[in-house]
Parts: structure tokens; sequence; C-alpha cells
């Protein structure tokens, strides 16, 4: 079996007394959430990415979202008051977040982010996220995920196209 990797993520759920499980996978460059969905057997649908975006302004934000689906950037857009939002490059989300791309979690980042969760998250009874790095995943209640990073509750998801 496979030693989980210590991460900012792992440490944070840890020291919270979270009850997680560890879940490794052949990572894929490019493979996003389907490889993971399919390596561990799970629903896509609740393997839930963690995308590090900035509004016009350069503002980073973080957006918690069912790996089978996009964001509405128009729609989060909106929700958040810029004119825009759009997906930080690889080397500048890296830098807001302490992990690389591919291995980010809402968890333990480096700098504190406003977090937004797509409302239908919650209604999972399980959710798997990334642990903070390539090929880890830990599995969690939702319902703990929003006692720790307090996210603001959005509708954005759309299909992906």
């Amino acid at each position: 079996m496979e030693r989980a990797p210590s991460t900012n993520a792992t440490r944070l759920l840890k020291q919270q007394g979270v009850a997680y499980t560890e879940h490794f996978y052949r990572y894929e460059d490019r493979g996003g959430t389907r490889v993971s969905a399919r390596e561990l057997g799970v629903d896509e649908h609740s393997i839930i990415k963690t995308l590090v975006m900035e509004d016009d302004q350069k503002r980073p934000l973080v957006v918690l979202m069912h790996g089978d689906r996009e964001v509405s950037t128009k729609e989060l857009a909106r929700v958040v008051g810029a004119r825009s939002v759009q997906a930080c490059k690889p080397e500048v989300a890296d830098r807001h977040s302490g992990y690389q791309v591919g291995g980010t979690s809402p968890l333990g980042t480096r700098r504190a982010m406003p977090v937004y969760i797509e409302r239908t998250v919650l209604e999972l009874p399980r959710i798997y996220l990334n642990g903070g790095s390539r090929g880890f995943l830990v599995g969690i209640d939702p319902k703990v995920l929003l006692a720790l990073v307090k996210p603001t509750l959005v509708d954005v998801a759309i299909e992906k196209g």
C-alpha cells in the first residue's frame, strides 16, 4: 500500500480531527477527473475539482466543481461582482495555492482566497478532492468541507461542452 504524502491539506485534516480516506491513482497529464474516477471506480460527479481562477482585477478565487461539469464563468463573474472570471495560468495558480496544478487542494492553500462551491456538491454523501499531490485524493463528507473552507454556495455548473 502506498504511503500518503504529508501535504498542507492532510496536515490540516489531521489537525482538525477530520475523518478522511486516502485514495491513490496513476496520474495522467491532462487526464483530469475522468482518469481519477476511472482509477478509483467512482462516479466522476463525486470527484470535486479545485479550480484556481481570477477576476478581471487579477484577484484569485477558488471554485470547487463536480468533475463532470464545467464552470459558467459568466455566471460566476455575476455572482462575485466582477466583469469577468477566468482560469489562472498554471504557474499563477501554483503561486496562489502553493500546490502544483493537478494536485491542487482547497485545503491549506498558501494564500487565503475566497472559495465558491457548487451547491449540489453538498447533496453527495461523500466527495473526493485533491489531497495536495498529483495522484492522491482524500474522501470526506462534503459537510465537513463546509466547516473547513467556509465557502460561498453557488449555482454555476454547466454540462461539459
